[in-house]
């Protein structure tokens, strides 16, 4: 299955297919790949990408922490004796906006794969897609990068996949922003090829194995690390291959370059 040139399309539709892709992957890799004591599911995050970014637990026999005080004075009493909240008062903006921020907001409604090891449900490894949004702003950039050095500091091993070319914001690739974050050096790809998939080892030191590709080459198998010195293959192409099957006929002619 050749690579597409995924910039022919807007940042939704590109976001259709970057979680059905999400999802065969961690399919592919709970039914064929992963040893019995790993497991792998797709979690979507607030922003940036990594576990655990943001845990939301609600309980039922839980009490709430609003102060008692705080409430008399937003309440009223009905004749009843009953405690009646004041109704707030929201009202839409008097003027239209003069922009949106459309990457950002796919951004924060992207997922990512974790794959976790059944002592403890621990992440050992994130597998992350990358999209329009993270390369949106400077601010979005920096956010991507620095909770990939983050993860990997905390020796969770990563796998980054990026179908996007470099541009003014990774002027050397995905991987050359991240390994200039985490090792204080440059990276200059050998290689012309514009688009990057990299898997990180994470343990006392990071080793990175690095692969390009371009517009139109079969995707390459990768290695994902569940451990030091410990990694599986990971056919991408299948996985890809499986999310464009089920792709919009209308939007793989776009993909594709047969219409507009």
């Amino acid at each position: 299955m050749p690579l597409h040139d995924w910039s022919r399309v807007e940042a939704g539709i590109d976001h259709h297919f970057h979680h059905s892709w999400i999802e065969e992957i961690q399919r592919f890799l709970n039914a064929q790949l992963l040893p019995s004591d790993y497991y792998a599911m797709a979690e979507q995050h607030a922003a940036g990408f990594g576990p655990d970014v943001l845990t939301l637990q609600t309980s039922g026999d839980e009490t709430s922490d609003l102060d008692e005080t705080a409430l008399d004075e937003t309440a009223s009493k009905p004749d009843d004796g009953s405690v009646m909240l004041a109704t707030p008062i929201i009202a839409p903006p008097t003027v239209e906006p003069t922009a949106e921020t459309e990457m950002e907001f796919y951004r924060r409604k992207q997922s990512h794969i974790a794959v976790r090891h059944v002592s403890g449900d621990r992440v050992v490894a994130v597998i992350e897609i990358v999209s329009p949004g993270n390369k949106s702003s400077r601010n979005a950039m920096r956010a991507f990068v620095e909770k990939a050095a983050e993860l990997l500091d905390h020796r969770v091993h990563l796998l980054i996949l990026d179908v996007f070319p470099p541009d003014a914001r990774d002027p050397e690739g995905i991987h050359g922003e991240i390994w200039q974050e985490i090792a204080g050096e440059e990276y200059h790809p050998t290689d012309a090829k514009p688009l990057t998939f990299v898997a990180y080892e994470s343990d006392l030191t990071v080793k990175a194995y690095v692969h390009h590709a371009s517009i139109g080459e079969v995707l390459p198998t990768m290695p994902l690390f569940l451990e030091p010195n410990g990694q599986i293959p990971l056919p991408l192409n299948v996985t890809y291959q499986s999310a464009w099957n089920v792709f919009p006929s209308r939007w793989q002619r776009v993909v594709e370059g047969q219409e507009n």
